[in-house]
C-alpha cells in the first residue's frame, strides 16, 4: 500500500497539516479498501502548533521509507531547518519519494536545496519573499499547484487540498480522484489559479512625483477610449519620454498601468455591484465585451462571470 508521511515541523499550520491526513486517509479504491496508509512524523514526539500541540507518533524514519512526503506550511517560514530534517528530506528523495510542500511548506522543502532550478509556488503573500531568499527557484505566484513530477509546491490554504487531488488522481485515476473530491465537497479541478485570490490595490500613484497629476486624470478617465498618443498628448510630452517616466516611477508602462487600473474597478464592480459583465467592461473602457473578458482572465485567471461567482456580494446593488 503507498505510504504518505506528512511531516510535522514546529510552529506547523494546523489547516496545512489535516489536508493531507485527512483527504488520503479516507480515499478509497473501488473495491472500498483504503488507497493509502497515512503517517504523521516529526523530528520530535510533540510540535507548536500555535493554539495547541501535536502529538507526533512518527520519527523521521518514517520519511525514509515513505512513498509520498508532504511537508505542510509553517508560521514562521524562516525558521532554520533542523539538520536531521534536512537530512532526512534528502535522503526521501535519493529512495524515490514523491515529495510536496502546502502553502509555506515551499520555504523548508527549498531549504533542502531539493527545489533548486524547478518552477515552485507557495502562497501569494509569500511569493516575492521565497524568491528573494531562493533565487535558484523559479516562483509562480499566480497558480494552485506545480508539478515536477518528483517533486510538487502548492498554494495556500485550499490548494493544499487541489494538491492532494491532483496527486489521488496521478495515483489511481480520475474516478478515484473524484471520488476523493466529492468526499471533500470539492471539485476535482478549480477554474483558474491563486491569480484570482491575490488582492491588487490601485495602482501606485507616487506622491509628489511629476507623474501624479496625469495618473489621477488616468484614474478619472478609465472609460475612455485611452490610446498611448493621449495620455502623451495630456502629459505634454513625446510618447518616448512618457514612457521612460513610467518605468522610473511605476515600474511598469503606461497603458499597462491603465488595463491594471482598470481590472481593478472591474473587480470592485463585480464585487459590489449587479450589473451585467458587458456593462461594466464597457464603463471600465473595454471596446468590447470580448476585449474585456480575455484581459480580466489574463491578469486574475478567472472569467469576470467566475469572478463574480467566487467574490460577488449578497449585499450586491
Amino acid at each position: 500500500m503507498h505510504t504518505v508521511a506528512v511531516l510535522a515541523l514546529d510552529q506547523v499550520i494546523p489547516f496545512d497539516l489535516s489536508v493531507p491526513i485527512e483527504t488520503f486517509a479516507r480515499t478509497r479504491l473501488p473495491g472500498g479498501h483504503p488507497a493509502y496508509r497515512v503517517r504523521v512524523c516529526g523530528e520530535r514526539p510533540e510540535v507548536d502548533a500555535g493554539a495547541f500541540t501535536v502529538r507526533v507518533p512518527g520519527g523521521l524514519d518514517e520519511l525514509r521509507a515513505a512513498d509520498t512526503v508532504i511537508v505542510p506550511g509553517v508560521s514562521d517560514p524562516f525558521a532554520p531547518l533542523p539538520g536531521g530534517v534536512r537530512d532526512a528530506l534528502r535522503a526521501a528523495a535519493a529512495n524515490g519519494a514523491r515529495i510536496a510542500s502546502i502553502c509555506s511548506g515551499a520555504f523548508p522543502l527549498a531549504a533542502t536545496g531539493l527545489l533548486d532550478g524547478l518552477r515552485v509556488t507557495t502562497h501569494w503573500v509569500l511569493a516575492e519573499r521565497l524568491a528573494a531568499a531562493y533565487p535558484l527557484l523559479e516562483v509562480a505566484p499566480d497558480v494552485l499547484y506545480v508539478d515536477n513530477g518528483q517533486f510538487l509546491t502548492s498554494a495556500g490554504a485550499a490548494a493544499g487540498l487541489d494538491l492532494c487531488l491532483h496527486l489521488i488522481r496521478r495515483d489511481h485515476g480520475s474516478a478515484v480522484a473524484a471520488d476523493a473530491a466529492r468526499l471533500s465537497v470539492m471539485p476535482l479541478e478549480r477554474e483558474g489559479g491563486q491569480a484570482q485570490f491575490i488582492v491588487h490595490d490601485h495602482p501606485v500613484v507616487p506622491r509628489g512625483s511629476e507623474l501624479e497629476p496625469l495618473l489621477g486624470w488616468l484614474q478619472d478617465n478609465l472609460a475612455g477610449p485611452l490610446t498611448l498618443d493621449d495620455i502623451s498628448a495630456h502629459a505634454g510630452m513625446s510618447t518616448r519620454t512618457l514612457i521612460r517616466r513610467f518605468r522610473e516611477q511605476t515600474g511598469t508602462t503606461p497603458l499597462r498601468w491603465l488595463h491594471r487600473a482598470r481590472i481593478r474597478q472591474a473587480q470592485h464592480l463585480l464585487e459590489t455591484t449587479r450589473q451585467p459583465v458587458e456593462r461594466i467592461g464597457a464603463q471600465v473602457g473595454f471596446g468590447s465585451p470580448t476585449a474585456f473578458r480575455d484581459r480580466f482572465k489574463r491578469m486574475t485567471g478567472v472569467s469576470p462571470a467566475g469572478y463574480r461567482r467566487a467574490f460577488g456580494s449578497k449585499a450586491a446593488t
